[in-house]
């Protein structure tokens, strides 16, 4: 295990009820599923997932409820290599629930409802003021409270600590917000909704990577599905294909791409080195089902890129 620097993650925690369908219900159509399963899931709780079992040292800043459900997550999240301090146990409210159909194509459909994940308030936030400022980074999403992701955001910078944010799920920001960023990492329907920019191409991604830069942000990470990565740093971009492999379900690979990234980075790997890293654990991920039950380890991550040449 190489020396790595200490993260924090402030997000989601989902129970995940998944049902595989060869197609999409349309309004008032139902449709019989072919598989169910039950699976841990939130975006905050897949990213730490990912990044812990791919070997950073990681600190976990969220709420479950006081519930069953909760109480095996924290259990999970704990193998997984994650300090579970900061999570707090929400009296009266459920853990997060995500009803999530999977198509025939791996395509994924998600409903959300917050439950506890809504508890995670700005005040609360404060109180893991240290957690954040001794890591060397904090990545958080869009599944939290605004205002509680805005608060964590500023406690980083006061700290130097650096912020990563992946704006999922897509949703408009603030300035304030942006200008607070050291990387983000959009897919292209998020870099739409915070640009305007519809990203179809390379061109698109280079001229959307460029009103973020205008906002403050210095790296620019635009995920283009199993095209790869558009990179652009401080306006200078290139891109970075991914591993073409047969996909059986999507559902936590931009988590896993996030939180494998992460890792690398934290590991003063390269940029390039460290995208490529992330996509081979995005990739390994989208041929298995589920979110966490499909986050690789760090020796496949390994064995993967070696089989890659």
């Amino acid at each position: 295990m190489k020396n790595t620097g200490r993260l924090a993650v402030l997000g989601s925690i989902n129970a995940d009820h998944i049902i595989n369908l060869v197609q999409f219900p349309r309004p008032g159509e139902t449709v019989i599923g072919k598989q169910y399963q039950v699976a841990f899931g939130g975006k905050g709780a897949n990213q730490a997932v990912a990044a812990g079992r791919s070997g950073a040292d990681v600190a976990f800043i969220a709420c479950v409820g006081h519930d069953d459900t909760g109480e095996s997550i924290l259990k999970q999240l704990a193998d997984d290599g994650i300090d579970v301090t900061p999570v707090a146990i929400v009296d009266g409210e459920s853990t997060g629930v995500a009803l999530i159909f999977v198509n025939g194509e791996g395509e994924n459909s998600i409903g959300i409802y917050a439950g506890a994940n809504a508890a995670l308030s700005p005040e609360r936030v404060k109180q893991h003021h240290q957690v954040i400022a001794g890591a060397d980074a904090l990545l958080i999403q869009l599944e939290s409270p605004l205002d509680s992701v805005l608060t964590a955001a500023r406690i980083a910078r006061q700290n130097k600590t650096q912020v990563i944010l992946n704006p999922a799920p897509a949703t408009e920001l603030s300035d304030e917000l942006l200008a607070l960023v050291d990387m983000i990492t959009p897919n292209e329907t998020e870099a739409q909704i915070l640009t305007g920019v519809v990203v179809k191409n390379d061109d698109d991604a280079a001229k959307a990577a460029g009103i973020l830069h205008a906002k403050g942000i210095d790296r620019v990470l635009i995920t283009l599905g199993r095209r790869g990565v558009w990179l652009s740093e401080r306006g200078c971009g290139q891109h970075i294909p991914g591993f073409d492999v047969a996909a059986v379900d999507t559902i936590g690979a931009g988590d896993t791409f996030n939180g494998a990234l992460m890792t690398a980075l934290l590991e003063q790997q390269t940029m390039t080195g460290s995208v490529r890293f992330a996509h081979a654990a995005a990739a390994i991920a989208v041929t298995r089902h589920g979110a966490q039950p499909s986050v690789p380890w760090r020796e496949e991550i390994e064995r993967f890129l070696q089989d890659q040449g």
